[in-house]
């Protein structure tokens, strides 16, 4: 069978619009998404490849599960440190209730990001301030209290907006450990239970953008410095949820692929349309149907021909006669009882036909009602009379 030349179109457009997407230069994504295994300019792949070095460990475990959850089945209780670097800090009650107890059993948690819940701060004392967008600043400088770290042109973060500060609400156990140039406070440690809460508000400074700037290459790695060489938990449900690359499924991928994503729906259209307008069942060719025929006339020149060939002229011209005066009545309007000059007139008038030509045929037909006997020429005769006045109207 030869191909559907429909289909052969479909899948070749498919086809050149999925290689011209693969293949035609990425615009640069400028979207925040501080993943792990995101190399745009705000993910976090390049200080996830470095920290096993930082923390001087041989890999780094990834966190794929809420809180309430990882703490609850992890077993071990030797010291640790817990990192999570994100735009929004979110967490419910049960996860924060294991994340205070894991630090007050003598761990770490570094946690940078520019929402953090009310409800943990509250308990550690600071407050995640943003201030309106009208306070705007993008040059200005963040720095590190500590003079050992300083940098004497201290660090500047062109994309963030310099609005989000931390307002510490209780001094004790608090430490800060990074202002910006209005002296607010963006990094910070909170002393609780035997451990620490390292709690900054910068996030973007972890991003790749910044690691590899000349510039602020070294802002990173130098507030990861107060995590102590411990074995550190990387927070990626915060950004990407449960599943990993190797959990999700064939369909997650191509969503998360802008050319395998429009392919998918281009797919899924030329179906449909496939369905709509290729996919009907082929059907025969409907064989023509001849109109009916007017049997009623076969059976008027059927009659006709038996009484002329039987050669009873006389009764024939007689309902030729008739049937002709029938047919004058019913289309004029006539009354044809007495055929005069009036009638003559008249028909002459509402038929159209010339003047003489009808009073030579309405003479035919008095003088046929009058004779006796009709002949075969009286019968040829009136017919071609008839005829030539039907034709003429």
């Amino acid at each position: 069978m030869k191909p559907n030349k429909y289909i052969v179109i479909l899948l070749a457009t498919i086809t050149a619009y999925m290689l011209f997407e693969y293949y035609r230069p990425k615009p640069i994504d400028w979207q925040d998404t501080y993943e792990n295994d995101d190399k745009i300019p705000f993910g976090a792949k390049v200080v996830y490849d470095l920290l096993p070095d930082i923390m001087q460990q041989a890999t780094i475990q990834t966190i794929r599960l809420p809180l309430y959850n990882f703490f609850t089945e992890k077993k071990t209780t030797e010291p640790s440190n817990y990192v999570a670097i994100c735009r929004d800090f979110s967490i419910d009650d049960n996860d924060q209730e294991k994340l205070l107890r894991y630090v007050k059993r003598g761990n770490n948690a570094f946690i940078s990001a520019y929402g953090i819940p009310d409800t943990l701060g509250s308990v550690l004392g600071f407050k995640a301030s943003v201030k309106e967008l009208k306070l705007r600043d993008t040059t200005l400088l963040q720095n590190f209290s500590n003079q050992k770290l300083r940098k004497a042109s201290g660090y500047n973060f062109l994309h963030d907006d310099g609005r989000n500060y931390l307002e510490i609400i209780k001094n004790q156990h608090i430490t800060v450990l990074g202002r910006n140039a209005r002296k607010e406070p963006v990094f910070i440690q909170v002393q609780y239970g035997k451990g620490n809460f390292f709690i900054h508000n910068l996030p973007i400074a972890f991003t790749n953008y910044y690691v590899l700037a000349p510039k602020t290459s070294d802002y990173p790695f130098k507030a990861l410095s107060y995590l102590p060489a411990l074995p550190t938990y990387w927070d990626e449900y915060q950004k990407q949820g449960r599943f990993d690359e190797d959990q999700q499924s064939i369909f997650r991928y191509i969503r998360s692929q802008p050319a395998l994503n429009w392919a998918y729906y281009l797919v899924a259209l030329g179906l449909i349309f496939y369905a709509l307008f290729a996919g009907k069942r082929t059907q025969r060719i409907i064989p023509v149907q001849e109109p009916l025929r007017n049997t009623s006339l076969d059976f008027v020149k059927s009659v006709g021909r038996l009484y002329f060939q039987q050669g009873d002229h006389d009764n024939l011209a007689r309902k030729k006669i008739q049937f002709f005066l029938a047919e004058i009545r019913e289309r004029y309007g006539l009354n044809t009882t007495v055929l005069d000059k009036e009638f003559t007139e008249t028909l002459a008038q509402k038929s159209g036909a010339p003047p003489n030509e009808t009073r030579e045929l309405v003479q035919l037909l008095r003088n046929a009602q009058k004779s006796i006997s009709l002949s075969e020429f009286d019968l040829l005769t009136l017919n071609e009379a008839i005829e030539r006045f039907k034709q003429t109207v």
